[in-house]
């Protein structure tokens, strides 16, 4: 049962600017986006990270850079093109307060699923890469370092509310109901029953209370093996937890 987190990069020039993206080239961390990356690596400290992951994307490799400088760490960052943002098309590089005057927006907010971009790709097909990626890159983990593993991947927005929607067994057309800020961090831990999501757009605390999985009682360390809920709750991480 490795875990993964979730990390959207830090706050871009374009995000301040009202465009969308997408994979054009250029497009780096404002100020205020280098500090909260700074910060989501800081909350980060104490937990090893047995690999970590960014899109190809500016944003992301420069977001992961400044945290690994933040935990005081110069780990190998592997690129993931699964990982990379939504291929928007024609809609790349646009103002979105023209955007939201298509009728496409319309669809992308109520029908994700029926949504294509013209000259890119489909939410779907969006969300079928990046499940597979982080699924993929999660059993290689835990084959190579075990199930208490933990590792790290650097994405967008859309893309981590795709992957936080397959993991909560929810539709894809109701993924607008989740939400992911920049340098947010999100937690998933997959098991052979069911994915558990850890935790959404967190903005504040130390995460080592993945690194601090205390004793449990047999019964529920053993349900936990298998991926089963503990009924009542469980005993939760313990003291160790910040």
């Amino acid at each position: 049962m490795a875990t993964v987190i979730l990390l959207r990069h830090g706050r871009s020039t374009a995000n301040t600017g009202g465009i969308l993206a997408g994979r054009m080239p250029g497009v780096d961390l404002d100020d205020t986006g280098r500090e909260q990356a700074r910060r989501a690596g800081e909350r980060t400290v104490g937990v090893p990270l047995a690999r970590v992951v960014s899109s190809p994307l500016e944003r992301c490799r420069r977001t992961t850079e400044l945290v690994l400088a933040a935990r005081g760490e110069d780990a190998e960052i592997r690129t993931e093109p699964g990982l990379a943002e939504c291929d928007y098309g024609d809609w790349q590089g646009r103002a979105l307060s023209a955007l939201t005057k298509e009728p496409l927006w319309r669809v992308v907010q109520s029908q994700p699923s029926a949504a294509v971009f013209p000259g890119g790709e489909s939410l779907a097909a969006m969300q079928a890469r990046a499940v597979e990626a982080v699924r993929r890159h999660d059993a290689e983990v835990e084959a190579a370092h075990g199930a208490a593993a933990v590792w790290l991947a650097v994405s967008h927005g859309d893309l981590i509310k795709a992957i936080l929607a397959d993991a909560l067994g929810m539709h894809l057309d109701l993924f607008q109901r989740l939400h992911v800020d920049p340098a947010s961090l999100s937690v998933v831990r997959y098991t052979e029953a069911r994915p558990l999501v850890l935790g959404s757009n967190t903005h504040r605390g130390s995460l080592d209370w993945l690194a601090a999985r205390t004793e449990e009682p047999d019964d529920a360390a053993g349900a936990a093996a298998a991926g089963d809920a503990v009924v009542g709750g469980g005993a939760g991480p313990g003291l160790g937890a910040s």
